[in-house]
């Protein structure tokens, strides 16, 4: 709600409900990417709050599936005789079938409906994921197998936040957006709890296949139940008719992309993105790696659950703190960038402290501070894009996915290679503070808030894409 509410003060002109019968709205501005929904068209309240929770439960499912590989790369690795370069192969492979749907997970979403793109998408990654055992098991070459596995569950969860995305502004009237995106995107913490603490005791209790078959045929239920419930049974048909009913994008669009890169400040949003993501993917992929070397004896509920605990609430506050002061009258973009400063910062202060010899204890508080600093990109960079780009800030956000998901594969399986050679997690923990870093340099200096994707002559087009 923050969001809006700060659009709505000082961008109200071009950001206002359009729920009006203006003409352009209804067939599109020359250059405009999608049609804007008419008012029966959006949720009433009631129904709002019901796709709310479904969704919500949704993107912890997500997680649950995503980081079930993380949490037990340990025992498949001791089982299947895996190196830390080969395991990091396997984590990493996620990544690169992540980066590749972003954009086209909107582009079909924006023509046939965010609700079918998540529906099918869904009952395919929590298939894949209920099988992964059976592929394990089955496959005379697990490492290959895993490492497909990985790469496919990347490519079909790639579609979500954009379908999210689309889905939103699809069928949530403008002022009630900032409740349902914030809410639902808390489920990846979530999520992450979960799977860190119920994941790490069926792990413990029954072995790293009951992770896989829960988190799979849940996601799988949760698919089942939105599409008899919330859809009526209607089938999710996707035809290459409804895809190419959008359109292509104009000429005068491609030119206003080229000019919106050449910007800086949306330079600096690209390049800070992509280390925020590539250093959170990389410590979310090998904190369970590095207690299990380093503590053996540690309980794996610990450390899988609290710095997610501590993440939640952090979030939450670093909101209402990003809010607050703006209210206060202080300049956006410096309120960014203090976010920022904190998340990419701060957070590799508490990063480097576990490059020393740490007891269990302060290991995990470190780790929990790192964590929950890390979110305080939600108020940065994050919303940072929505206030350069508000008409295009839902594509500008695939992109920086996209960088973040790419520069996340070369990340962390180089992170595997360096615990490889050296012996040493302090390599790692450097290496993730250096990026840190140049991102938090790069938004510092180039970072800015104030609009660069207003075309003069077509304003009163109101293309707002958020």
């Amino acid at each position: 709600m923050a969001v809006i509410q700060k659009y709505g003060k000082k961008y109200s002109p071009d950001l206002g409900c359009h729920t009006e019968s203006h003409p352009a709205d209804k067939v599109g501005a020359p250059g405009g990417q999608k049609k804007w929904p008419e008012r029966n068209n959006y949720w009433s309240r009631p129904v709002a709050r019901v796709w709310t929770v479904v969704l919500l439960l949704g993107t912890c499912l997500l997680y649950c599936a995503r980081v079930a590989m993380p949490i037990c790369a340990v025992s498949m690795a001791e089982q299947f005789n895996w190196t830390k370069r080969e395991s990091g192969m396997v984590l990493g492979s996620f990544f690169w079938g992540y980066c590749f749907t972003q954009v086209f997970g909107g582009y079909v979403s924006d023509r046939v409906g965010g609700e079918k793109v998540l529906l099918l998408s869904a009952a395919a990654w929590g298939s894949m994921t209920a099988f992964t055992p059976i592929l394990a098991h089955f496959c005379s070459q697990p490492i290959i197998s895993m490492t497909l596995a990985r790469f496919l569950m990347g490519l079909l969860q790639g579609v979500h936040y954009p379908s999210l995305a689309s889905l939103c502004s699809q069928k949530v009237v403008e002022s009630e957006r900032g409740f349902l995106m914030s809410t639902v995107g808390s489920g990846s913490y979530l999520g992450t709890l979960v799977i860190g603490g119920a994941g790490s005791l069926m792990l413990d209790l029954y072995g790293w296949q009951s992770v896989f078959y829960a988190s799979g045929l849940l996601s799988v239920l949760w698919a089942y139940c939105m599409w008899k419930h919330l859809l009526r049974g209607e089938g999710p048909i996707i035809t290459l008719e409804s895809l190419g009913s959008g359109g292509s994008q104009s000429t005068m669009s491609k030119r206003h992309w080229l000019r919106l890169l050449k910007q800086p400040a949306v330079c600096a949003v690209i390049v800070t993105h992509l280390c925020a993501a590539s250093t959170f993917f990389t410590l979310l992929s090998w904190l369970p790696t590095f207690f299990k070397d380093t503590f053996p004896d540690a309980k794996g509920w610990v450390f899988n659950v609290i710095p997610w605990l501590v993440a939640i609430p952090s979030s939450l506050f670093s909101g209402c703190l990003s809010d607050h002061l703006i209210s206060q009258g202080y300049d956006t973009a410096s309120v960014r960038k203090l976010m920022q400063f904190f998340s990419m910062g701060v957070s590799s202060v508490f990063t480097l402290l576990l490059c020393g010899n740490t007891t269990f204890p302060w290991a995990v508080a470190f780790v929990s501070a790192t964590m929950g600093f890390t979110t305080f990109s939600h108020s940065g960079v994050s919303l940072n894009v929505q206030d350069l780009a508000p008409s295009c800030a839902g594509s500008l956000f695939g992109v920086m996915n996209t960088c973040g998901a790419f520069s996340g594969v070369l990340l962390v399986y180089f992170s595997g290679y360096l615990i490889e050679t050296t012996g040493s997690w302090t390599s790692v923990f450097a290496l993730i503070t250096a990026v840190n870093l140049l991102g938090l340099c790069t938004f510092l200096v180039f970072a800015d808030a104030r609009r660069v994707d207003i075309d003069p002559s077509k304003v009163h087009h109101h293309d707002i894409h958020l």
